[in-house]
C-alpha cells in the first residue's frame, strides 16, 4: 500500500475533496435536487435548512413519520434526513418505512451518540449517520456527496459487529473514504477529540493507499478493515487485496528520504511522473502509537494507546 498523494484543497472551514467542475453543476444545464428533512425539533430544521441550502436544491420539511412518508411519496427526493419524531418514531423506522416505499432510497440517519444505533444504520443501507449535536459542515460535506452518488450501496458493509472488534469491508471507491472515515468516528464518540482526529487522519490515509495503490481503484474489490477495541489500546487493521510492497523501496514516500535531503521524495515523484504527496504513511506514523506491517505489505495496523501505558 504505497503512498497516496493529496485529495483536497484547503477551504476556510473545511477540507473538501477535488472535484470536477462538472460534477458541482457548475457547467451545463443545473438540475434540481430535492432533500426532505425529517425532525420532530424545529432548530434541527432552522440548522439543515440554513446549512443546506444550495442554489439548484429544494428543502422539504416534516416534523413526523406520517407526513415524512406523505411528502415521500408525493413527489421526488434524492435524498432524506431522518431524524426523531414524536412518540418514539426514531429516524431508523423512518429509513425501514422509506424502504418499503422505495428500495433505492437514500436516507442520512441522524440520531443519538452509539455505536450500535450507526452499525445498524448502516447495515439497513443508509447512506451514513450522524449523532446529535449535529456538526454542520461535517453533514453538509457528506450531503453534497449523496447527492453526486449514483452508485453507493453496500460499498460500505459491516460483516460482523461486536463492541469490542469490528469487521468491515470498504468497497474500493475514493467515495467510500468519506464515509468509512465518518463511520468510525461514529463508533468511538468516547474517545477524546484529538485522540479520534489523530485515527481518523491516519486512517484515512491507510485507506486511500488500499485503494488507490493495494486496489488500483478497482471497484469490484473490497478492502477489509478489523476495528478493535481494548481497556488500553484502539487498534485499526487495513487489509487490502493486492501484491503488498516494501517500504524500503518506496523511494517516492517521505519515508525513504535521507537525513540530509528532507524533500528528495518530491524530486523521484517528479521523475516519475507522479502528483505532488508522500507524506500519508509519515503522517500516520506520527499520529499513532504503533504502525506495523506485514511481510507482503499489503496489510498494516495501526494503533492507538488509550491509557498511555502499553
Amino acid at each position: 500500500m504505497p503512498e497516496a498523494g493529496p485529495r483536497f484543497q484547503a477551504v476556510p472551514g473545511f477540507l473538501v475533496r477535488r472535484r470536477p467542475a462538472e460534477s458541482f453543476g457548475y457547467i451545463g444545464m443545473v438540475s434540481v435536487r430535492s432533500l426532505l428533512v425529517v425532525d420532530q425539533d424545529p432548530a434541527v430544521h432552522e440548522l439543515l435548512n440554513t446549512t443546506l441550502s444550495r442554489e439548484g436544491r429544494s428543502i422539504q420539511n416534516a416534523y413526523d413519520g406520517r407526513e415524512a412518508l406523505d411528502r415521500f411519496r408525493a413527489g421526488p427526493c434524492d435524498l432524506v434526513l431522518a431524524g426523531a419524531g414524536p412518540n418514539g418514531f426514531d429516524g431508523m423506522t423512518l429509513l425501514r418505512r422509506l424502504r418499503a416505499v422505495r428500495p433505492d432510497a437514500k436516507v442520512i440517519v441522524t440520531g443519538e451518540p452509539s455505536p450500535e444505533h450507526a452499525l445498524d444504520a448502516i447495515r439497513a443501507r443508509a447512506y451514513s449517520y450522524f449523532h446529535k449535536p449535529l456538526a454542520a459542515g461535517a453533514l453538509a460535506e457528506m450531503v453534497h456527496q449523496a447527492l453526486q452518488s449514483a452508485s453507493w450501496q453496500n460499498d460500505v458493509r459491516v460483516v460482523s459487529a461486536r463492541p469490542d472488534w469490528i469487521d468491515l469491508e470498504i468497497r474500493s471507491k475514493l467515495e467510500a473514504v468519506d464515509r468509512a472515515v465518518h463511520l468510525l468516528g461514529e463508533l468511538e464518540t468516547d474517545l477524546p477529540a484529538e485522540t479520534g482526529d489523530d485515527v481518523a487522519a491516519a486512517f484515512r490515509e491507510l485507506l486511500l493507499n488500499a485503494i488507490e495503490h493495494g486496489s488500483k481503484s478497482n471497484f469490484r474489490k473490497r478492502v477489509q478493515i478489523s476495528l478493535l477495541r481494548t481497556a488500553r489500546a484502539l487498534m485499526v487493521q487495513v487489509r487490502d487485496p493486492g501484491k503488498g510492497f516494501s517500504l524500503e523501496a518506496l523511494e517516492h514516500s517521505a519515508l525513504a528520504n535521507p537525513a540530509d535531503a528532507p524533500i528528495r521524495h518530491v524530486e523521484i515523484r517528479v521523475e516519475h511522473g507522479r502528483r505532488p504527496g508522500g507524506f500519508g504513511i509519515l503522517m500516520a506514523r506520527n499520529l499513532v502509537d504503533e504502525l506495523v506491517y506485514n511481510e507482503r505489505g499489503n496489510e498494516v495496523l495501526l494503533v492507538k494507546y488509550l491509557t498511555g501505558k502499553r
